[in-house]
């Protein structure tokens, strides 16, 4: 037996002689399987592997103690150890010694006779209960004492294994993520794609992003991390694999936020012989698929106000007995007893057997329905216009908030237009929220967000511009609108009465906000208005002014601008000389042939073929129709973006694959982490990876970044200069004193709001609101007609799918 060296073990280890440490039984191990779920009855003698919780003893011959069965992340089928005895010496007897013996929350293997409860001791909607009749318990490593477990414990990151053990709701975010990943999976599969790994050690491309490099052990050499796969499954499709998927990790070193981390998975998906509407319909089928397992497979359950999924499932099986032939399908009751399967894919017609028969769903809500014909379709343009962001929340709406509306028409008079903007004929805009709210209230809701947002993070406002807030009160002069003027008061209550505003009039309480933004193209991701709304929106929802709606809305936006001008915020674009950089990546094509003819007179009129999947607000995923053509590729690269040699030198690889015949294609990528974020309700991708980063990119647990040792720096020429080729050799050999580097991503920028652009519009008050439009299944995805706008998308915030 190969002993363990006693230099490397805990302090408390070393004074203990290895020789008599008492090791599991293995034998007992192997012997006794765990006995599953499904086949748990009444008499029966079965075996669990899992934790034992906190011992409660009745009398000094009767203890009941909770285990958690290791196979079972939900609550089905829970188990309550009872052990008694009468005789000195009996089996019992023995047993229940040793499960005083072994400290709570350790590891043991259980065997014992299933008892059911009586019909009382279980509560409708909890868990089924089962006793079991303790024969025999074994602890198979005994917690420590010096760990404190509490039913309010907090764990440091630290431990993270700890957190994970003791935290369901955790556990239960994991199980969601496995599958969901299981229900993907299976989807593409029967849709015949092919699930292709691609390499992780790949070479630095100017794709947008930062990257993190490998150091090799050639001086003047390091791989890169990839940012995404991009370039591995564009060149998948001229390899003849035509339909392609991977669940891939990808790596950029960005300004570290909630909704991100330095390494992260991403579902990446590419298509050949395809166009944008085609992925779009694969993709919104796959959300369907995805939402009907969510709805069929788990209950939400609220807890400070998120609502954390727990596990329902169907595959627990029967209770007691087969129902009679025909209650169900073939494939539901064809399994071997005890060894279902444990994400069987049941058709809607055995869920609906499982949920009746056994019963389940009693007691326990479910999360609403997604359906195809429910996922809408937006211009980049039109949610920029009416909800101030790309990545509109479709929850904000009437009767609470109507969307944004140009204000110019009714003639805001100048010394209001001063109060609430330093710039010279500026673009008006507003929108209403009303909450139902006396004008007091109102007013003192508003009041008091409006001193809050100096400290909101989320809401930075030009500085030039201040909102102007009304609170409309038919008790005062001009309705409470006097800053207005008379004439413009009046124009406005007219404007709110006609159908186009779709305003609906104003009522007491009614809160009116007013935002001015320079006549000048408009860059970011969202404007100030829309922040403003959102904020609001978050503020009234968590007074309890507003119902938190849990449904899942859902909405693609398309046709973004294909360029975005360069800002000077650290992100190394793609590092060409036209003062621009593609929004999304290089490889995206223009939308239609006349934006290709315009991209290089007009960059900042183009729009781009791609496409972003935005749930609840978050964007969710994205992706593009590509450039197939090595030629067309070649000038957008060399001719528009004015990329050096050795910049298109880094491309030549994608060009020559390119050039081989690929077909026409197109792809999308979902940000996975952030997808069952958005699912769990909540705030942070941290919420959802088993061992995350925190907020400077560093895992506690583990302790890395580590710092570079003095061995390393010499292997692998770290902080040395570079030497000709001929004398690399001799100065491998000598040691390098270099400075210590210390990690500069605490001090790095935030990353700045910047530059999707839109020229802003004169609205007139009979022009009708476009809807958000729905598309069927069956009906392509039509490109809108829009007015010439010149937009593009923050450089920071590109994406490669």
């Amino acid at each position: 037996m190969r002993l363990l060296n006693p230099k490397i073990l805990n302090p408390r280890l070393q004074s203990l002689n290895l020789r008599d440490l008492k090791l599991p039984d293995l034998w007992d191990l192997r012997q006794h399987k765990p006995t599953p779920a499904i086949g748990y009855k009444a008499g029966h003698e079965i075996t669990i592997h899992g934790f034992i919780g906190k011992r409660r003893d009745v009398s000094a011959n009767l203890s009941f103690c909770e285990i958690n069965n290791a196979y079972d992340f939900g609550p089905q089928n829970g188990v309550q150890i009872v052990s008694s005895w009468k005789d000195d010496g009996s089996l019992q007897f023995n047993a229940h010694k040793d499960l005083l013996s072994i400290p709570n929350f350790s590891p043991v293997l259980v065997i014992g006779t299933l008892q059911e409860p009586p019909e009382n001791a279980t509560k409708p909607g909890e868990p089924r209960r089962w006793d079991l009749k303790l024969r025999s318990i074994h602890c198979l490593n005994p917690f420590p004492k010096d760990i404190i477990v509490s039913k309010d414990a907090v764990w440091p990151p630290s431990q993270r294994y700890l957190q994970i053990r003791f935290d369901p709701l955790l556990r239960d975010r994991l199980r969601l993520r496995s599958n969901i990943q299981a229900v993907i999976s299976r989807q593409l599969l029967s849709k015949r794609f092919i699930e292709v790994e691609t390499p992780l050690l790949f070479k630095s491309t100017p794709e947008g992003a930062r990257e993190f490099l490998v150091p090799t052990r050639r001086q003047g050499y390091a791989y890169a991390l990839p940012q995404s796969p991009q370039q591995y499954k564009q060149m998948l499709m001229a390899s003849g694999i035509t339909r392609y998927f991977q669940f891939a990790k990808c790596f950029r070193d960005e300004d570290h936020r909630a909704d991100r981390q330095p390494e992260f998975t991403q579902l990446d998906i590419e298509m050949a012989f395809a166009n944008s509407t085609d992925v779009m319909r694969l993709v919104s089928s796959l959300v369907e698929r995805i939402f009907h397992h969510f709805h069929s497979r788990w209950s939400p359950t609220e807890i400070n106000g998120i609502q954390h999924p727990v596990y329902v499932g169907v595959e627990q099986g029967p209770k007691t007995k087969k129902p009679k032939k025909g209650d169900a399908t073939e494939d539901f009751w064809d399994r071997d007893e005890g060894d279902w399967a444990e994400e069987a894919d049941f058709p809607e017609e055995d869920q609906e057997v499982s949920e009746k028969k056994f019963g389940i769903w009693e007691g326990k809500k479910r999360y609403p329905k997604l359906e195809f014909k429910d996922i809408k379709f937006m211009t980049y343009t039109k949610a920029m216009k009416h909800f101030g962001t790309d990545k509109p929340d479709l929850r904000i709406n009437a009767p609470y908030f109507t969307n944004i509306r140009g204000a110019n028409n009714i003639k805001p008079p100048k010394d209001f237009v001063e109060k609430i903007s330093n710039f010279t004929n500026p673009f008006v805009e507003c929108f209403k929220v009303r909450l139902g709210l006396s004008p007091r209230d109102a007013g003192k809701f508003i009041r008091k967000f409006m001193d809050s947002l100096p400290n909101l993070t989320t809401v930075k406002l030009n500085p030039e511009c201040t909102p102007g807030v009304f609170v409309f009160d038919s008790g005062q002069p001009l309705n409470g609108l006097s800053a207005l003027g008379h004439e413009s008061a009046e124009r406005f209550v007219k404007f709110t009465e006609t159908e186009g505003s779709r305003f609906d009039g104003c009522k007491d309480g009614d809160i009116i906000i007013f935002h001015a933004r320079p006549r000048t193209l408009l860059q970011g991701g969202s404007t100030d208005i829309g922040r403003l709304r959102n904020a609001i929106y978050h503020a009234a929802v968590q007074e309890g002014l507003i119902p938190k709606d849990n449904s899942f809305h859902v909405v693609w936006v398309h046709q973004f601008p294909l360029f975005t001008p360069n800002e000077d915020n650290g992100d190394p674009g793609q590092g060409g000389t036209a003062g621009f950089s593609s929004t999304h990546h290089p490889f995206t094509a223009p939308l239609t042939v006349k934006d290709f003819f315009c991209a290089k007179d007009k960059p900042f009129n183009v729009k781009a073929d791609n496409y972003d999947l935005v749930i609840n607000g978050v964007e969710v995923g994205g992706g593009s129709r590509r450039i197939h053509a090595a030629r067309h590729q070649d000038w957008i690269l060399r001719d528009v973006l004015k990329m050096t040699d050795e910049g298109m030198a880094q491309f030549s690889h994608l060009l020559e694959a390119l050039r081989a015949g690929c077909p026409p294609h197109a792809g999308f990528a979902f940000g996975f982490d952030r997808l069952i974020a958005v699912m769990c309700d909540v705030p942070s991708v941290r919420d959802v990876i088993a061992f995350p980063k925190n907020n400077k990119g560093e895992d506690q647990m583990v302790g890395s970044p580590a710092k570079i040792t003095p061995e390393q720096r010499k292997t692998y020429h770290i902080f040395q200069e570079l030497e000709p080729e001929s004398e690399v050799a001799e100065s491998e050999s000598k040691p390098v004193a270099e400075p210590e580097v210390e990690s500069k991503l605490e001090s790095e920028p935030a990353e700045s709001e910047s530059s999707k652009v839109s020229e802003p519009e004169l609205e007139s008050t009979s022009e009708p609101e476009p809807e958000v439009e729905s598309k069927s299944e069956t009906e392509p995805v039509e490109p809108e007609s829009e007015p010439a706008e010149t937009e593009s998308k923050p450089e920071s915030e590109q994406k490669s799918e």
